[in-house]
């Protein structure tokens, strides 16, 4: 398995290309030809944020700024983005929204201004494109009409000079609809900003990168398969054997491979990320996130949430695709994440500074007050169970990653962590939640047990 993968780490890989580390599938399903639907609604409209209060008259360098109570058009998700990624967010950014067609205003609600560990290692071709901008955490609150948004500044005398904006420039209120009418099928656009390598480029671009995303996962569905379905463990185990040539008398110890609902299934738009999947050598460990965008949302709501999201994290931010691997709702349903296939080692932007043999699973919702539900915390284990025994690895083993640089490790350094760790075992946050970090115990032991260990 090692030496198919050596040829892929770090490098953009041909939309075909199929890895054996993949279960098999039914034979029709290399020769189905990809369903190509119009790109998927959504837009994300950007709102320049202007001075607020007293301290109007400094202009960018005041310590609050914000945007008054407004109606707009129609979004679900907001953010705040900033022009230098390297620059820290430091104060408190909150928000009130009105639900569309009432005169009902939420109280303020507070986003999450931590949100840069999320993202691509350090001197990685993605951190380094020239496109990535600093942000907050994005915020669900449903189908709403009405904004009002307001940052204020943790002003320290002694770290910002006169005339010295105590805040990031070019602060914007990004407002995300994944609904939205898209103009002509094409993705639409951010305040004028580009929406990734492949925005405005005609169908027929969209429609390739809609095959590359859905040949990706073609040993395990037919081509354009809306979920890759379960499979019972005795079947995985089976399947296992064949793909790797082993004995049939051999015990694997992986899990059975749960349903996961594609990129297809939650209506990702294709043409928005950027072309081309990019892999890591192996999946070592995994680490387990949450979004920070609240629980304020319904199962049947969440391929709507993860939409947003996606369209947050490449439009708003400038990332490359969505950062997670994987993401579960609160009723334990299991989605794809960054296009590559979900039982290869695509690389994504999670942990930053340990993204490359490792992989993102993200629970929607915020756990620092609230229990993740107990659904959520099966699908982690069942998740793990399967995709860590792809690879050989036990979930209640340790593991060595070397460190791209944060600021808990130094570049270079060989950590030994948990192969089921938090986001705060690799970077000083407070992701996944005190609540969903202290059921990881559980999560490492279920899945190990899942694995027949």
């Amino acid at each position: 398995m090692r030496g198919f993968l050596a040829s892929s780490v770090g490098v953009t890989c041909a939309a075909a290309l199929v890895l054996p580390l993949a279960l098999s599938a039914p034979a029709q399903a290399a020769t189905r030809a990809a369903k190509t639907d119009p790109a998927v609604p959504g837009s994300t409209r950007s709102l320049p944020l202007v001075p607020l209060g007293d301290d109007r008259a400094l202009g960018a360098a005041a310590p609050e700024q914000g945007l008054t109570r407004r109606a707009v058009r129609s979004f679900s998700l907001v953010g705040v983005i900033w022009d230098d990624p390297d620059t820290e967010l430091r104060g408190r950014v909150q928000v009130r929204t009105r639900a569309s067609g009432t005169t009902h205003w939420t109280g303020w609600q507070d986003i999450e201004t931590h949100n840069h560990e999320h993202g691509a290692d350090p001197d990685s071709a993605e951190s380094g494109s020239g496109r990535v901008r600093g942000s907050t955490a994005p915020l669900w609150v449903g189908n709403s009409d009405g904004v009002e948004v307001r940052v204020q500044a943790e002003v320290d005398e002694r770290s910002t000079s006169p005339g010295e904006s105590p805040l990031p420039r070019g602060m914007h209120l990004e407002l995300v609809d994944p609904d939205a009418e898209a103009p002509s099928g094409k993705a639409s656009t951010a305040g004028g900003r580009a929406t990734g390598a492949n925005a405005g480029k005609d169908s027929a671009t969209a429609a390739e990168a809609t095959h590359e995303a859905t040949a990706a996962n073609a040993e395990l569905a037919p081509l354009g398969a809306t979920e890759i379905p379960a499979l019972s463990k005795a079947r995985t185990e089976r399947e296992y054997l064949a793909a790797h040539q082993r004995r049939p008398g051999a015990q694997p110890y992986i899990g059975a491979r749960p349903r996961i609902v594609t990129r297809r299934g939650w209506g990702a738009n294709e043409a928005l990320r950027e072309r081309g999947l990019v892999y890591t050598e192996k999946v070592k460990a995994a680490f387990v996130h949450h979004t920070a965008s609240g629980n304020n949302y319904r199962c049947s709501q969440a391929s709507s949430v993860i939409r947003s999201i996606y369209r947050y994290h490449v439009v708003s931010s400038g990332w490359r695709d969505i950062g997670y691997n994987f993401l579960v709702d609160k009723c334990g349903t299991i989605y794809e994440g960054r296009a590559g296939g979900v039982g290869k080692p695509v690389m994504g932007a999670h942990t930053l500074g340990f993204n490359s043999d490792t992989m993102g699973i993200a629970v929607l919702g915020s756990f620092a007050a609230t229990r993740p539900a107990a659904a959520a915390l099966r699908a982690i284990a069942r998740l793990a169970a399967w995709k860590l025994g792809l690879y050989g690895v036990n979930p209640r083993g340790k593991t060595y990653l070397k460190s791209g640089g944060g600021n808990l490790y130094r570049k270079g350094k060989n950590v030994r962590l948990d192969v089921i760790s938090g986001h705060r075992d690799g970077f000083a946050t407070e992701c996944p939640g005190r609540l969903l970090y202290g059921k990881l115990g559980s999560a490492r032991t279920t899945a190990a047990r899942y694995q027949g260990r």
